[in-house]
């Protein structure tokens, strides 16, 4: 919705990016099953399994016996990387412990992300996994007229946190194909984009990002290089225990590695999005502690995504399913959107002039735009993570804090979301995704 930050970075010296596959370290993919269902709601088992995200990786020099970083804290060491391809040549991607160093454990159908982990090397902080279809290759989504549905218990997951499930659209093997430098692949969870036009991604293209790579002022183990790695995202579930979005984010030029740009309109993508945010949106009850969907209990999540007249995808709809009650979503309760309870490209255009935003979503091909994404397949990306650049404002708090308190897009004044607060008094939060279904419309709940 607004400006975010990539995942935070591990905290401990080895936590980086590479693309040449390691020998130090064994790579074992947790494993996961989901479900896919048909039309007659039967669903048949996958016994799929994910991988880490490799810009959480040791990168270490590649070079048999020896253990030493290519990357350190927020710094590139040049006698490997004096350069973006002799980087990749040199340096080593290797295998995770992810339950011992990262806090990612699995268990049937249900996969739990730790907030912070202490590892043997020192503190892990957020993560980010992909879901695999096999050791070497992403499960490709496409969910055009299709739904999607998982559990979430976020009931350990407070304000100034994100446990997010959504849809960026990377290339199956990783980049190996496309890009020779590239030997890692998916297997190392390699290939990361999105409509933010990532800039902390240290490796894009098969290259090291190295070039204008400036540290983070606020984060000792992240910085940003001068390129970024862009392409549709769907954002199906950006929450915590307070808030939730849904948000669809275009960018039709993916794969397209872009230079900087003071001003966010001036991209490739659609950085803001198309978000539906209830407490955002009016409705102030309905979803957290104790409310119509009550977040300190586990819920099922159906999204529906909807073709219309043309053939092209028109709606994004919301359900939960929670004590075996169906909830639909809530509606807005502002005027011109008191009918609105799903996504629309005329509910959104309603929407941006509501809240006196640049309608950027429309002039990159709408939903649309949104569809030809998943018709050339997606990856289904899990993730818990905090925000040094927006402190999570643009979830749960008010966002931008320029405005007066009348707008309507001023939610609620928690300033609880900076991440030194979060990690010294919330190291312990988690959230859990479990029992992913997809398949056709009403076939999954």
């Amino acid at each position: 919705m607004f400006p975010k930050t990539a995942l935070v970075a591990l905290s401990f010296v080895a936590a980086v990016l590479g693309q040449q596959p390691g020998s130090v370290d064994a790579e074992n993919h947790p494993r996961l099953s989901v479900q896919q269902c048909n039309a007659n709601k039967s669903c048949t088992t996958l016994n799929r399994e994910v991988t880490l995200d490799s810009n959480w990786r040791w990168l270490r020099h590649n070079v048999a016996n020896t253990y030493n970083n290519c990357y350190t804290g927020s710094t590139w060491n040049t006698q490997y990387c004096s350069n973006p391809a002799t980087c990749a040549q040199n340096c080593a991607l290797e295998g995770a412990n992810y339950a011992g160093t990262y806090g990612i454990t699995t268990s049937g159908s249900s996969l739990t992300l730790k907030f912070t982990q202490q590892g043997p090397f020192g503190k892990n902080v957020g993560s980010r996994v992909y879901l695999m279809e096999s050791p070497t290759a992403y499960q490709m989504f496409n969910m055009y007229n299709q739904e999607f549905t998982f559990d979430v218990d976020m009931s350990n997951l407070p304000c100034g946190l994100n446990g997010a499930l959504y849809f960026v659209q990377m290339d199956k093997d990783g980049g190996m194909s496309r890009f020779p430098n590239n030997k890692a692949g998916a297997k190392y969870g390699t290939g990361y984009c999105d409509a933010q036009c990532a800039r902390d991604i240290k490796f894009i293209n098969g290259e090291a990002n190295l070039l204008g790579w400036n540290a983070s002022p606020t984060d000792p183990n992240a910085g940003k290089g001068q390129y970024g790695t862009c392409c549709d995202e769907m954002d199906v579930w950006e929450a915590n225990k307070m808030a939730t979005a849904f948000t669809p984010r275009t960018c039709p030029m993916r794969g397209t590695s872009c230079a900087t740009f003071d001003n966010r309109y001036n991209g490739i993508c659609d950085k803001d999005g198309c978000d539906f945010n209830n407490f955002r949106m009016g409705d102030k009850n309905f979803l957290g502690p104790g409310k119509t969907v009550n977040t300190n209990a586990k819920m099922a999540v159906v999204t529906q995504f909807i073709s219309g007249s043309n053939g092209l995808l028109s709606e994004i709809k919301r359900f939960y399913v929670q004590n075996g009650r169906v909830i639909p979503n809530s509606y807005s309760t502002f005027p011109g959107l008191t009918t609105a309870n799903s996504l629309t490209d005329n509910i959104y255009s309603t929407q941006k002039t509501l809240f006196g935003d640049f309608n950027d979503f429309a002039d990159n091909g709408g939903m649309a735009e949104m569809g030809r994404g998943f018709e050339k397949g997606m990856v289904l990306a899990m993730s818990i993570w905090d925000d040094h650049e927006a402190e999570m404002k643009w979830l749960d708090a008010n966002y931008p804090e320029n405005k007066g308190p009348q707008h309507p897009r001023l939610i609620r004044a928690l300033d609880v979301g900076a991440p030194a607060y979060v990690q010294a008094n919330h190291p312990n939060a988690s959230v859990t995704f479990s029992n992913i279904k997809f398949g056709p419309l009403n076939s999954t709940f």
